[in-house]
């Protein structure tokens, strides 16, 4: 599986201690890396197709300072689609407002025809790539019947309701912004953690020290604002198990495509 890395502060948080251990376990997840530091309704986007602990130019963009008040951080083992740059996250784009949003997910869909439609319309060929797709036209579609900006209620409101629809049958590890509430959902036991050291928190798909993180709400879409978690959603109870036989069977769909 890939791995996932947040974090949202209420200031200007030097990452690179965390990042480096984060980026370590790429021996694990060999297919590509991607980090994104947001500010001011704009990404900062860099990644790469080849593991993360064999690139020279993230060696040394870790040698000089990575500080952000949102970041987002990716390690990939590719499940669907190549090894590519076009498919490595995060996955960026704006809304009808011109907000920008960024996401990086950790799972497999394997049943959720909304996002087949968007397989001719994606740069890349992973499913992650059409999940993004599908919340940004989404969001689109609310702003425009609404003829305006969502607030963060709105917004989470409407998360909560495509998380929840989406995660049943499918695995849905998932860390979204839209450059001010850091979103995130897990429906994989042991799969997210969180800390919070004063006015930042920084989420992970495994701890990455020996403080006291906790389990980021199981089913539940969570929001983070400036390192607090400001608010849980209900759980819906759609909790994803690995299955070995249900990913031969995904991979011999995809071959034949």
């Amino acid at each position: 599986m890939c791995e996932l890395f947040g974090i949202s502060s209420a200031r200007k948080f030097r990452a690179n201690e965390y990042l480096k251990i984060f980026f370590s376990h790429s021996d694990r997840h060999p297919h590509g890396w991607g980090l994104a530091c947001l500010c001011c309704n704009n990404v900062q986007l860099e990644k790469e197709s080849q593991q993360a602990s064999r690139s020279h130019y993230l060696r040394e963009r870790l040698s000089e300072p990575v500080c952000a008040d949102l970041l987002l951080a990716h390690i990939r083992y590719a499940t669907i689609g190549n090894v590519e740059y076009r498919n490595c996250h995060p996955f960026c784009g704006r809304d009808y407002c011109g907000t920008c949003w960024t996401m990086i997910h950790n799972g497999t869909i394997f049943d959720y025809p909304a996002i087949n439609g968007y397989l001719k319309k994606q740069c890349g060929d992973t499913d992650s790539e059409r999940v993004f797709l599908y919340l940004l036209d989404r969001i689109n579609l609310a702003q425009r019947k609404k003829g305006g900006r969502l607030s963060f209620e709105e917004k989470f409101d409407l998360l909560e309701t495509i998380t929840s629809d989406m995660a049943e049958g499918n695995k849905l590890n998932l860390l979204l912004t839209d450059g001010k509430y850091l979103f995130a959902h897990t429906n994989c036991r042991r799969t997210m953690y969180y800390l919070t050291e004063d006015d930042t928190a920084v989420i992970s798909t495994t701890p990455l020290d020996g403080k006291e993180w906790q389990s980021v709400p199981f089913t539940a879409l969570t929001a983070f604002r400036k390192g607090k978690l400001i608010r849980t959603g209900a759980a819906h109870g759609h909790e994803y198990v690995e299955s070995p036989e249900a990913m031969q069977l995904l991979y011999s769909i995809f071959a034949n495509l």
